[in-house]
């Protein structure tokens, strides 16, 4: 069955979705999807910790997922001290996640629980389903040396660097969850300068999708969100934690390319980190599907 939160946003954006959404998924991994997971260098995943909700992402060399049977995944890496989720796996955690393969544009998340085990994760998934490639850019990943320790900078806004960062994005994720049904990880792609941003908040246009509305279905049941961004050059990262609303007003979506409605986002924690990455990614070419960033 649908979870209540998704019912209600389907009802109130019109849409009859009966083989969406969270009745619509499996709970275990077909082959096809192990074979995909093998050959993956980074997973995004979002969980709770310490009260807050954060959204980071693990990498590694192909291999690094392994699926030891249907319903089980072991990822061979373990978090730095300095991430947000740091620590949060010490007991079993509900978990989002998102693996994206940007050369190919093809993605699939996985929810379940997770708990530390031989220096890595063990993941036992719920929710396991693709999704449709539609605003992921296309990037060639590569494996580099690390240049230095990663090094963290925190507070409760963005700075005037980060500022210019969130607002030049074409790519961030997002994570939220619902009380009893589970976290989920999801990706938000666009043109340059989609995101609008100021110090204490977030904002971004909602585009016609696949009508899941398991994000938005979460938001309804819990307002506390989280937001990742990559440096995909540089090979840093920016976390966010807060809470996020829908605003259904149409005559603020009319006024932006593609937006059906807008989610603003509160901004309640900050973290960077500076050389998180090992890898760092080159873009090909942006989606055809991705409106223009603003009006003429």
């Amino acid at each position: 069955m649908f979870h209540p939160g998704e019912v209600d946003v389907q009802q109130r954006a019109d849409v009859h979705a009966d083989a969406h959404g969270s009745a619509g998924v499996g709970d275990t991994i077909p082959d096809v999807a192990r074979e995909f997971l093998a050959g993956q260098r980074m997973i995004v995943v979002s969980a709770e910790h310490r009260g807050s909700p954060w959204t980071t992402l693990l990498a590694g060399e192909p291999g690094f997922i392994a699926v030891p049977d249907e319903s089980t995944l072991h990822i061979d890496a373990g978090l730095p001290e300095l991430d947000p989720l740091a620590g949060a796996f010490t007991v079993p955690t509900e978990i989002g996640m998102l693996a994206i393969e940007t050369e190919t544009r093809r993605r699939m998340r996985i929810n379940g629980r997770a708990h530390q085990a031989d220096g890595g994760l063990s993941v036992r998934a719920h929710q396991v389903y693709s999704n449709c490639p539609k605003y992921i850019q296309t990037r060639r990943g590569d494996s580099v040396g690390r240049s230095g320790p990663t090094t963290r900078t925190e507070g409760s806004s963005l700075n005037d660097a980060q500022l210019a960062w969130v607002r030049e994005a074409d790519t961030f994720f997002v994570g939220t969850s619902a009380p009893g049904l589970g976290a989920d990880a999801s990706h938000r792609g666009g043109s340059p300068g989609f995101l609008d941003a100021e110090p204490h908040r977030v904002s971004w246009p909602d585009y016609l999708g696949n009508s899941m509305y398991m994000t938005f279905g979460n938001l309804l049941l819990d307002p506390r969100a989280s937001l990742l961004f990559i440096d995909w050059t540089a090979g840093r990262t920016l976390h966010l934690s807060g809470t996020a609303a829908v605003d259904w007003d149409r005559d603020r979506a009319a006024r932006r390319p593609g937006a059906q409605r807008f989610v603003d986002f509160d901004i309640d924690h900050v973290v960077q980190l500076d050389n998180r990455l090992a890898l760092r990614w080159r873009l090909e070419k942006p989606s055809r599907f991705n409106p223009p960033a603003r009006g003429t």
